[in-house]
């Protein structure tokens, strides 16, 4: 029989296509068990309080914060990080975000990605609003945001001339 610190918990979830438990107090935020103990580095830390995006992730198909998101909410439900999100519509944004220039210091990317991701899942083809509003949780210091929108249009163009074509 396990015995759990004082205050901790035993959580299960699917992280990436995979079964974990994890043992943390239920209020622990998923960024700290992502980062300290399941080793994903990939989801960043910055702001700690949910406004910037660096810590985005997606929750049963839907983005967020793991900054904000307590472990116990993850019960029984399925997470993926950037380091999960291997699949050829994650390869082209990243590709875009290259190609467009999008990243610099690229500490905002992978939440970045990631919000881009669920913006195409929940809207394939977005207007320029749609984008900027399902961007707008997302900061970045380097780049200036336009590189950033010419990648996720061009991710969208080359969708939708695939689709076609």
């Amino acid at each position: 029989m396990d015995v759990l610190r004082p205050g901790a918990d035993r959580v299960e979830f699917v992280l990436n296509g995979n079964p974990v438990m994890v043992k943390a107090p239920p209020c622990t935020p998923l960024v700290r068990v992502l980062r300290d103990d399941l080793g994903m580095m990939g989801t960043k830390i910055s702001c700690g309080i949910g406004r910037c995006g660096a810590c985005t992730v997606e929750v049963d198909g839907r983005p967020a914060l793991a900054c904000m998101t307590p472990v116990f909410r993850l019960r029984g439900r399925s997470v993926v990080t950037i380091e999960g999100a291997d699949d050829p519509e994650t390869d082209r944004i990243v590709h875009a975000f290259v190609e467009e220039g999008a990243l610099q210091c690229g500490y905002c990317t992978p939440g970045m990605v990631m919000a881009v991701r669920a913006l195409l899942h929940a809207l394939p083809s977005p207007s320029e609003e749609d984008i900027r509003a399902w961007l707008s949780g997302n900061l970045c210091r380097c780049t200036g945001y336009l590189p950033i929108l010419r990648a996720v249009r061009r991710v969208i163009e080359e969708t939708d001339h695939r689709d076609k074509g």
